[in-house]
């Protein structure tokens, strides 16, 4: 079985790469300087691709994610988000091979305190769920065999992410300021491709299961919070992360942290329905924070030595 993944270099993508491995050939593709066409901002260029390569599985953990910088670039976000997986989606659907594609909370306003369900109606507050929104409407209405995952709060050992983010600051500052009425489940990486890989394994066989899935960790906490827990883990596991400079943490409203983009404040996403139809459990958030944690304080293996 070959399957063909799209964002190999970024958080969920590199995970991706070793978890789909026991399922087929991976054939892993970045946004450059690659044999065949990746470039998402030129997505019908995408399609030659999956016509050369005839994959059976497609994976798309391609995106632009960067919130605010959507505002002002909004076809760039637009076709790497909307365009992009359609074209992906009517490729897949050609040549008869499933889709995997990625979508997030930000397709919500976050009003209320309820985990939002899939059934939920979507009412993005800003372009990059706007766009997002689009790409997975995309997906679903042009390739029947598709699994969409929305999740919410990702981080990984790579790539830059609010942990990486934290722990730099609390080593370079006295004091931080978060914002403590935006709520969510911070949801590894690692989690994620585990999940998507499970899945996948049973879609190829049950075809029903196919369509739109929310997938984070399980729990919930502010920014403020999960800072504070990262921070509180940090310093029991290492010695070093004792000595960081920071010293107080200030819990603010997001009124008092204005951005281009506006975030919702409820970011809760109900997964039962993961749950039920693939017979997982999904964790608590706090666990693979600590791992991700230990291993970013942790020198290289040629250090220790």
């Amino acid at each position: 079985m070959k399957i063909l993944l799209f964002g190999k270099g970024g958080q969920v993508g590199r995970e991706l790469q070793r978890s789909l491995a026991p399922l087929g050939e991976v054939v892993a593709l970045g946004s450059s300087g690659e044999p065949w066409p990746s470039d998402f901002r030129q997505p019908e260029a995408l399609r030659e691709t999956v016509q050369a390569l005839r994959p059976q599985i497609i994976v798309n953990s391609a995106a632009y994610t960067a919130v605010d910088r959507a505002e002002t670039e909004v076809d760039a976000a637009r076709a790497i988000n909307a365009v992009a997986p359609r074209v992906l989606a009517e490729a897949a659907h050609a040549c008869g091979a499933w889709l995997v594609h990625y979508s997030t909370d930000y397709v919500f306003d976050g009003a209320g305190s309820r985990p939002w369900t899939e059934d939920d109606a979507p009412a993005p507050l800003n372009v990059y769920g706007q766009t997002k929104l689009e790409g997975e409407q995309a997906v679903r209405s042009a390739c029947p065999r598709h699994l969409v995952f929305r999740t919410s709060w990702v981080y990984a050992r790579h790539g830059g992410n609010f942990i990486r983010t934290v722990l730099r600051l609390a080593a370079e500052r006295e004091s931080l300021r978060l914002v403590d009425d935006q709520v969510g489940a911070p949801t590894g990486a690692d989690l994620i491709a585990d999940v998507t890989a499970h899945a996948l394994r049973q879609a190829i066989v049950e075809p029903r299961l196919a369509g739109l899935y929310h997938l984070s960790a399980s729990g919930e906490t502010s920014w403020f919070a999960y800072a504070r827990y990262l921070l509180d883990e940090a310093r029991r596991q290492s010695e070093v992360a004792r000595t960081m400079k920071v010293r107080t943490m200030e819990p603010i409203p997001s009124s008092a942290y204005p951005t281009p983009a506006r975030r919702p404040l409820n970011s809760r996403l109900d997964t039962r329905r993961l749950q039920s139809a693939f017979g997982l459990c999904l964790p608590p958030w706090q666990p693979g924070v600590a791992r991700v944690v230990e291993d970013l304080l942790q020198p290289p293996a040629w250090v220790r030595a």
